[in-house]
């Protein structure tokens, strides 16, 4: 049997490009952006910064005037996609508390 691998190393992260996406996705959410972050209803849902060739982000526990803030920190497309999903979660858990 011949030994083939099949296996590929997966493109360089792009933080540039990833924090486009991510912009592009919480606004889809119906988030409305402010300077580096975006709000519902005025007040601060999530904060995105390229810092070292990764995303920073902060994400808020709840929707508050002063929010306490998770960070989460992308380095790759499935952290990303972790993100997104962690944003719709929060999103739909709020809109249910209403």
């Amino acid at each position: 049997m011949a030994d083939n691998d099949w296996s590929f190393a997966p493109p360089p992260f792009n933080a540039e490009q990833s924090l486009l996406q991510l912009q592009r996705a919480m606004r889809d959410c119906g988030l409305a952006a402010r300077g580096k972050g975006f709000e519902l209803r005025g007040r601060a849902v999530v904060e995105l910064d390229v810092r070292d060739g990764a995303i920073a982000a902060r994400l808020a526990r709840r929707l508050v005037t002063t929010p306490e803030w998770d960070a989460f920190t992308v380095k790759s497309g499935a952290d990303q996609r972790k993100l997104i999903d962690e944003v719709k979660r929060r999103l739909a858990r709020w809109a249910d508390e209403d």
